[in-house]
């Protein structure tokens, strides 16, 4: 008999990695329970690192929308900015949500640029007291290799159709035709940056230097700048939303646990590299 438990013993010594592993997954991929106590009514999206893509992001907007227990949506952006494109796709939908069901954005550390961008529409924007905001403005840079190449022997060989099919490259000096290219652009880009939080916000266009013009602010000069609408923590964020959402006892949307730890593994993987790309200059397109 002793002999028995003691193999039994050593089995489980040989195996309780493997054990611990299949006892990891079956906690991660454990069903949910068919009828939940309480409807869930509100859901938190977060934004959080740069904008690269606006998929993940407007997958869970979709789902919102579409979930009619979703009485309201907490918009939590901790983002330097990012690409133009999905900025835009991310403040668009914003929009769309926003005429069905409440949106409060929370910035509860950067709300930048891109991620300033796409906040504009939501029915309230709310800044932690230590949170950056603004940086309306937009950035195209690209280095000049040119001298290293020289250094280590490299050349291009280039065959191009249209004046500047070149523009923006790094292996040399722009000139000045290509510089005054990128520059309208990046005009244009900004021009309608300004103009769409103008509309939202409720601004004035001719004072955009006042509150735009890549100007960083803190929550206090956002909020006197009108960028913002108040100035509280993360439960001033989503008492908000309650009034907004017309909701008494607040029952939030859980993720799945995968679901989760992969939120957090991308989240802590997309604020080192902007912690390591961006520092200041984060805060811009």
């Amino acid at each position: 008999m002793f002999s028995a438990i003691g193999k039994f013993i050593k089995w489980i010594g040989d195996h309780f990695k493997g054990m611990l592993f299949l006892l990891i997954v079956a906690v991660v991929f454990m069903p949910k329970t068919a009828t939940p106590l309480e409807k869930v009514n509100l859901q938190e999206i977060k934004l959080s690192g740069p904008i690269l893509s606006a998929d993940k992001i407007l997958k869970e907007i979709e789902e919102a929308q579409k979930d009619k227990n979703i009485k309201g949506v907490l918009f939590n952006v901790n983002s330097p900015g990012g690409a133009v494109p999905p900025s835009i796709e991310i403040a668009y939908a914003i929009k769309e949500l926003q005429t069905h069901k409440p949106v409060i954005a929370y910035a509860s550390g950067i709300m930048a640029s891109g991620s300033y961008y796409a906040s504009i529409y939501a029915k309230k924007i709310i800044a932690n007291p230590g949170s950056i905001v603004g940086s309306i403005g937009v950035i195209m840079e690209s280095a000049n290799v040119k001298e290293l190449m020289d250094t280590i022997g490299v050349k291009t060989q280039i065959v191009k159709q249209g004046t500047f099919k070149e523009a923006g490259t790094p292996t040399r000096e722009w000139t000045k035709e290509e510089r005054e290219e990128l520059e309208t652009l990046t005009k244009d880009t900004y021009e309608l940056f300004v103009s769409d939080v103008a509309a939202a916000r409720g601004l004035k266009i001719e004072d955009a230097k006042s509150y735009a013009d890549a100007h960083i602010f803190s929550s206090k000069r956002a909020k006197e700048a009108g960028l913002i609408d108040e100035i509280g923590v993360k439960s001033s964020a989503k008492t908000a939303l309650m009034h907004e959402a017309n909701i008494t006892k607040a029952v939030w949307k859980k993720k799945d646990k995968l679901d989760s730890f992969m939120d957090r593994l991308e989240g802590k993987t997309l604020l080192q590299l902007q912690n390591y790309f961006y520092g200041l200059k984060s805060s811009l397109f």
